[in-house]
């Protein structure tokens, strides 16, 4: 008998290249999932920080609550920020081709961070009159996005992580890759044919393969970063175009909630 696929975790990303916290449910909204890259540290001329220039992000440890997003880091004092409402001056600030509006966080934000990163930074987050959209080349119908790179919603299977691990001296853990659903039951690589889904109630459009970068060699315990595991992956993991790829975005088809324990249905 065919075991079921059923999503496994749930991650969001409150902060944009911060560390994830891990949920038994998830709902979600225009943008993705609740609060997931709802913030993003900037530099001092609004242009977007990553784990890619900065590695230190991978330390910076939010917790959500009602009221109060908390940050932690090493060799730093508690950040409380509010969770809830939507406040704070207006902003133009930049994400890869975008630009796009948002709401400065303060000064006692911009301080934490720029102490953290030892250089001028800023906090923001995504305010009512925020539009991004998805790229419109890979999703004509057309969706919004966070400050997630491109797309609402990454997924990635147990499997294909331990196809991955068995070509690896050192295996590496799921966090190196950043996914916001993670699913399991299926074949290795069976996401990379899968154009259609619906997870519980919601359904999602399958839009493209992820192309990964240094990020991925970045350990999300200590922030240090190495050449694993994407010196591996490119040996065996290109998109027509030369991209390494890992895991799949797509798009929701609506709104709703998810839950760890969800079945997965393969529509297309």
């Amino acid at each position: 008998m065919t075991a079921p696929v059923t999503l496994t975790h749930l991650s969001v990303y409150p902060v944009k290249s911060c560390r994830g916290i891990s949920v038994g449910a998830a709902t979600l909204d225009r943008w993705g999932l609740q609060h997931d890259r709802n913030w993003m540290v900037v530099d001092a001329d609004g242009r977007f920080i990553s784990q890619r220039t900065h590695p230190r992000l991978a330390l910076v440890e939010p917790a959500l609550g009602r009221e109060l997003m908390t940050l932690r880091a090493p060799d730093m004092p508690v950040l409380e920020l509010p969770a809830s409402g939507r406040a704070g001056p207006e902003r133009m600030v930049s994400i890869w081709e975008d630009s796009c509006r948002a709401l400065d966080q303060g000064d006692a934000a911009a301080e934490w961070f720029s102490r953290c990163l030892g250089q001028p930074a800023r906090l923001v987050r995504i305010g009512a009159g925020f539009a991004r959209a998805v790229p419109q080349a890979r999703y004509p119908a057309g969706a919004d996005v966070s400050f997630a790179d491109a797309f609402p919603v990454l997924l990635l299977s147990v499997a294909s992580l331990g196809a991955l691990n068995a070509r690896l001296a050192t295996p590496v853990p799921m966090n190196r890759f950043r996914p916001n659903l993670v699913i399991d039951g299926c074949p290795e690589f069976a996401e990379d044919s899968w154009r259609h889904l619906r997870i519980g109630g919601v359904e999602f459009q399958v839009v493209s393969a992820c192309k990964r970068c240094v990020i991925t060699t970045v350990d999300q315990s200590t922030g240090t970063p190495g050449t694993e595991p994407l010196a591996t992956l490119a040996t065996f993991r290109r998109d027509a175009e030369g991209s390494v790829v890992f895991g799949r975005n797509v798009v929701h088809q609506g709104v709703g909630t998810l839950r760890v324990g969800d079945a997965v249905q393969v529509l297309a």
